[in-house]
């Protein structure tokens, strides 16, 4: 498969497949729930839309990160939560609402925030204009086609034939798996080559950034009160990011394959804490059991 059917119609379309099949199980109820909880989405917003990226900034310069993986790094950051998030959340007994809520919010926000804190990493990494910057309207249309819409049209799905998104939901789940694990490989594939070194260049910089972003958080909303179920679930939405979408910004819009490590080296760590996460959460959930 060459690089440019790859970034050009490969990406964007899996991607979209991917956020359709997370519109199918989302309800316009799901973005009512900030009046149920305005506290625990306001902070988990703030978590996942302000700190997230400012911790991702620090760890950029504490690791000294070439300028491009630096740039990729705060990609990854400015990206919202994606579907595995919920999942991830509904394994370790967190709150499952509050999950699709906070995703719903973060999807509809970073559509417009996207550009201007790329630009702005760009601007500040690459300073001497060799790197390519995306152009703002356009990209809130791009990402807007590749992500909203999709999910719109999963949830007028769910709304109007909800046997049929019920029925879809399974398969649409599998292939987003295929399309993730695809999407990952092909990045790592792409730079084969230097993918040792870079490796070691950001790897510990993408582990730095998910468990700081996760004990963050969750020590945020612990420190304001929020439940344990929330606290845990603020935490996997913000240190559970959307590496396709990272990925996609990286190799499509910008057209650098160097950009998309990070998102990549990131898809695979992050599993490994939220097996971690996920054993955390049920053993928490069996102790309140049994002393209830």
């Amino acid at each position: 498969m060459q690089s440019s059917v790859l970034t050009e119609l490969f990406l964007p379309f899996s991607l979209a497949v991917i956020m359709f099949g997370m519109g199918l199980s989302l309800r316009v109820e799901d973005f009512k729930r900030i009046l149920i909880y305005p506290k625990a989405v306001g902070i988990g917003l703030l978590n996942q839309l302000v700190l997230l990226p400012i911790i991702a900034f620090g760890i950029a310069k504490a690791f000294s990160l070439p300028p491009e993986l630096a740039v990729g790094l705060m990609i990854l950051a400015v990206c919202p939560g994606g579907a595995t998030s919920n999942l991830i959340t509904h394994l370790a007994k967190g709150d499952s609402a509050l999950s699709i809520t906070l995703t719903a919010f973060s999807s509809l926000i970073t559509v417009f925030s996207i550009p201007f804190l790329v630009n702005f990493s760009i601007a500040y990494f690459i300073p001497g204009g060799e790197a390519k910057q995306l152009e703002v309207v356009g990209t809130v249309v791009s990402v807007l086609f590749i992500t909203l819409i999709p999910v719109a049209l999963g949830m007028i799905t769910l709304a109007k034939a909800p046997k049929l998104a019920e029925k879809w939901d399974q398969p649409f789940r599998k292939i987003s798996i295929v399309f993730f694990v695809v999407i990952v490989g092909a990045a790592i594939l792409k730079e084969k080559e230097n993918l040792v070194q870079y490796f070691i260049e950001a790897g510990p910089a993408s582990l730095a950034l998910n468990l700081s972003t996760l004990a963050v958080s969750f020590l945020m909303a612990k420190w304001t009160g929020l439940p344990f179920r929330q606290g845990l679930t603020i935490a996997i939405e913000s240190g559970i990011q959307n590496g396709t979408l990272g990925i996609t910004i990286a190799a499509t819009l910008l057209v650098n394959s160097v950009m998309s490590i990070p998102s990549a080296i990131y898809s695979l760590l992050m599993f490994g804490t939220a097996a971690l996460v996920i054993l955390w959460g049920n053993k928490v959930a069996s102790a309140s059991k049994v002393s209830n």
